[in-house]
């Protein structure tokens, strides 16, 4: 693939643009945890429309910033979690019409798998970590796009960008004018499967961004 065209998505990465856990510029401290308790208690209020038992935590990442992790029990008492990014919840709340259907639909995608389904642990070295991404998150992203868009011809693998480190790439080679590829950095992959959220989303999100640039959607 032309690396002059790679693009790394926007909506894919915006949480890699969150703030890393201090108040961004020109926010007091006291608005900035203002924000934050404020995001934490709409996550719960929407759940709590769908769900009698609702726990949470924040959580923060040194890439990414806040992070609200929710915890859901079911009839039979299994607990599922999976948690969300900062900017996305706030553009949920603001921009969606109705953002409980959103925030509980990943919940209701868990408990189709019986017993529960906690967030994964987490790995212990650099190494682990790296097993997890090479054996478990880059398969899935590259078999989730290939059954995507089957039977046209993806193109799907490992890239370098000089902005984001070591990226997911994926894009179509029939687009040849303009810009035919996006790639997603790898810790965002990483962070997103580790909060038991699906990380080839972010990369069929890229991937319909540029079929859409080019009027095929």
């Amino acid at each position: 693939m032309n690396n002059e065209n790679e693009t790394v998505n926007e909506t894919a990465t915006e949480a890699a643009t969150e703030e890393t856990g201090n108040n961004p510029a020109g926010m007091t401290e006291e608005k900035w945890n203002e924000l934050i308790k404020a995001v934490h208690h709409n996550g719960m209020v929407a759940l709590k429309m769908y769900f009698k038992e609702v726990q949470s935590q924040i959580i923060n990442l040194a890439a990414f910033g806040p992070v609200f992790v929710y915890h859901v029990k079911n009839e039979s008492g299994d607990v599922y979690s999976t948690g969300f990014f900062l900017r996305e919840l706030v553009n949920r709340f603001q921009s969606d019409k109705n953002p409980e259907v959103w925030v509980s639909s990943f919940f209701h995608e868990l408990m189709k798998t019986k017993g529960g389904q906690p967030l994964p642990k987490q790995p212990e070295s650099e190494d682990e970590a790296k097993a997890i991404i090479d054996n478990k998150v880059i398969p899935l992203c590259i078999k989730t796009v290939e059954d995507e868009f089957a039977p046209e011809k993806v193109h799907a693998g490992l890239a370098w960008n000089e902005d984001h480190g070591p990226v997911f790439e994926a894009g179509f080679p029939s687009i040849t004018d303009g810009n035919n590829v996006c790639a997603v950095p790898l810790q965002l992959l990483f962070t997103h499967f580790q909060l038991n959220r699906d990380p080839s989303e972010l990369v069929l999100s890229g991937m319909y961004n540029i079929r859409k640039q080019h009027g095929l959607e």
